[in-house]
């Protein structure tokens, strides 16, 4: 009883994570799709081809490595990239594949994210980048997402659109959030003029400085903490 209450909790999870891909406009109709992992040999995902405000926790199956799948709804004809990168990154825990509008712009010309802007690191390397364009839900797509996700938790994927992967649901969905938010303020640069890039040295620094980012531990040889209670005035 406690396997299946915990099976449906990830399915449940994988409805609401399809529903917040359209409730943040990352995604267009059925789209986009996600899948939390499951064991260290299968995962939930996004059934093909339903409507998100339709699905019931019956209708997100399951699917092995071995791409053998349960359920009663087929997944989602990108389950190949899914599997693959469960499969060589433990420390994926869910993963997001959207459409959002810049992001997806960005993609349909061939570029990445460079170093424009520090929050670039956010996805884990100094730039986000851009996978070649293969058919969807072909092989030769997964192993090009897997190529481009090489020491990072995003990518875009030329013609396509882009996948964030987290050590949860939360953080996938929040990382897809960041990198659409990026391609929008790079897309405004370049329509602007010529966009100057952060250097190496620079980027390196900001990488250092994103290991403790947002960590209430973090260490500031500058700031001192002078306890929970507020001094008079």
């Amino acid at each position: 009883m406690i396997e299946a209450d915990a099976d449906e909790t990830q399915r449940r999870a994988v409805i609401a994570g399809c529903r917040e891909l359209s409730r943040l406009a990352l995604s267009h109709g059925t789209s986009g799709n996600v899948s939390v992992r499951r064991d260290a040999r299968s995962f939930f995902v996004s059934p093909t081809g339903r409507l998100y405000e339709s699905l019931e926790p019956q209708d997100v199956p399951l699917v092995s490595l071995e791409g053998l799948w349960h359920g009663r709804c087929r997944p989602s004809s990108e389950w190949r990239f899914h599997r693959d990168i469960f499969a060589a990154r433990p420390d994926a825990g869910a993963i997001v594949h959207a459409h959002p509008r810049f992001a997806t712009a960005l993609a349909c010309t061939g570029r990445g994210i460079p170093a424009f802007h520090y929050m670039v690191a956010v996805a884990g390397g100094a730039d986000i980048r851009c996978a070649p364009y293969h058919t969807f839900g072909s092989q030769a797509l997964s192993e090009a997402a897997l190529a481009a996700l090489r020491d990072r938790r995003a990518c875009l994927l030329a013609h396509h659109g882009l996948i964030a992967v987290g050590a949860d649901l939360d953080g996938a969905l929040r990382l897809a959030g960041e990198v659409e938010n990026l391609a929008a303020q790079y897309c405004a640069a370049l329509a602007i003029g010529a966009v100057e890039l952060l250097d190496a040295s620079e980027m390196t620094r900001v990488l250092e400085k994103f290991r403790t980012y947002g960590r209430q531990d973090a260490v500031d040889p500058d700031l001192r903490h002078g306890g929970e209670r507020l001094p008079p005035q």
